[in-house]
């Protein structure tokens, strides 16, 4: 921008050719608040003995990501590539939701001040009866380098305020930002900055900026000039979206289907995931909501949120591969612990350090030499055991997390790739400088030295069986 007085707006002018090109291969950045989302599920056929209120016989829990998480997850599974900036707690909710969402998207996870929010929904017959609401967190740091470099990656960013401090940071992130923002705002929320590409407020959100609220046409027409916004979409619920664009006319968009009387929950984040993503894939403006407005009520139409289903992953369950557990306890905000070596004819020896190792962290990865690189290193009468029956009795250990296989002499690109917070190598190192120490030091990773068990080695081993 170059008028002084607005330069913290957001760019929102129609990208050029060669940009729409390139926002293409960017992710979409959903910033914003998550909550854990939980339904419990059953059968209400009868009424309590002592009070007038159904008993609901528990069949069934699900949860799932909310909020700005539900906006990421969703638009993972349009098959974007998502990055999710939020502020998640350190406590059992918290831990429960980066396991939902570990998976799906790649999580930036700010710290929050408080407990994670979780809102409980006890459901029947297709029907809420009753909503718990627990978790007082609040997101009150300034955004990370993390989220700084996610932001410049970004093919689009969507905002997705629930009121709980995360848009606030969002100013900050976006002000130098080039690619459409997207801005789905709360009553209890920010107010969305200028230049944002698309607002996307309900029709009581609206009603809530507009005093003297004469319908969403003259809301959606107000909030462009106000808001200094190159669009407004007001969603209306079963009825769509009336929009309206700067310097241009009045678009109502009406829904493909009709899905009156189904829970709607999780219909704003469909809608604004969608319409976020036709923008970084090139849309006009009106395309985009379109997109949006159809999106949204197909969900609904398949159930809501109700009807989403996430695979939980925990630390305990194991996952397959190294990338995965790396993947899954960063999410989780644990500590990951990485060692590395030919591990070739396992002895008492490897199993007290893999032990020890383990213990200083949540979640141990064996980086394991290839055959090749041990002939290398060892000469061409080693390995005695093949990796891949290495790689088997190592994964064996109820102490290794997953074993990941490298090919070159020294573990510098696999330490890069999954970055752990700590390196652990044995005794017979100490002092000296290793190899992979630049890497470590780049990552801001600790190397730990942990003592061998005297006269346990695989050189000693072999010889005594010659």
């Amino acid at each position: 921008m170059t008028d002084p007085q607005r330069s913290e707006d957001i760019r929102h002018s129609t990208p050029s050719a060669a940009r729409q090109r390139d926002a293409v291969t960017g992710p979409i950045v959903v910033v914003g608040d998550t909550l854990l989302d939980v339904d419990v599920e059953g059968a209400a056929e009868r009424l309590c003995p002592d009070a007038p209120v159904p008993v609901v016989d528990v069949a069934a829990e699900q949860a799932r990501p909310g909020g700005a998480g539900l906006a990421a997850l969703l638009a993972a599974r349009d098959g974007a590539d998502v990055v999710l900036i939020t502020a998640i707690g350190d406590d059992a909710d918290g831990h429960r939701l980066c396991g939902l969402l570990s998976e799906e998207v790649d999580l930036v996870r700010l710290p929050l001040h408080g407990r994670t929010v979780r809102k409980a929904r006890v459901r029947s017959g297709g029907q809420t009866l009753l909503r718990l609401d627990t978790g007082d967190g609040l997101a009150r740091y300034a955004p990370s380098q993390e989220a700084r470099e996610a932001i410049a990656r970004a093919g689009v960013v969507l905002v997705s305020d629930y009121g709980r401090g995360v848009a606030r940071m969002a100013r900050e992130l976006l002000r130098d930002v080039s690619v459409p923002v997207v801005w789905d705002p709360h009553p209890r929320g920010e107010r969305p900055p200028p230049g944002c590409a698309l607002l996307t407020p309900s029709e009581a959100e609206a009603r809530g900026w507009c005093p003297g609220y004469h319908g969403p046409d003259q809301a959606a027409r107000r909030l462009v000039r106000d808001m200094r916004a190159g669009a407004v979409a007001v969603t209306t619920g079963a009825r769509g979206a009336v929009l309206a664009v700067e310097g241009g006319p009045l678009t109502t968009v009406r829904p493909p289907v009709t899905a009156g009387g189904r829970d709607a929950c999780g219909a704003g984040d469909r809608f604004a995931g969608a319409a976020a993503l036709a923008l970084r894939d090139g849309a006009g403006v009106v395309d985009a909501v379109t997109a949006g407005v159809d999106a949204a009520s197909r969900f609904v139409e398949r159930g809501g949120a109700a009807a989403v289903r996430v695979q939980e992953q925990r630390l305990g369950d194991r996952p397959r591969t190294a990338v995965e557990v790396a993947r899954l306890t960063r999410g989780y905000g644990g500590r990951l612990i990485a060692t590395g070596g030919c591990f070739d004819l396992l002895h008492a020896g490897h199993v007290s350090l893999l032990r020890r190792a383990r213990a200083l962290g949540d979640a141990l990865i064996v980086c394991v030499n290839s055959d090749d690189s041990v002939r290398r290193l060892k000469g061409p009468t080693r390995p005695i055991v093949d990796v891949r029956d290495r790689v088997e009795v190592l994964r064996a250990l109820s102490c290794v997390d997953a074993v990941q296989v490298f090919e070159e002499d020294t573990p510098a690109a696999v330490i890069e790739l999954l970055r752990p917070d700590v390196w652990v190598k044995g005794g017979e190192y100490e002092g000296e400088l290793l190899p992979e120490s630049e890497v470590l030091g780049r990552l801001g990773a600790e190397t730990v030295v942990l003592s061998m068990l005297p006269g346990r080695s695989t050189t000693n081993l072999i010889r005594e069986i010659r």
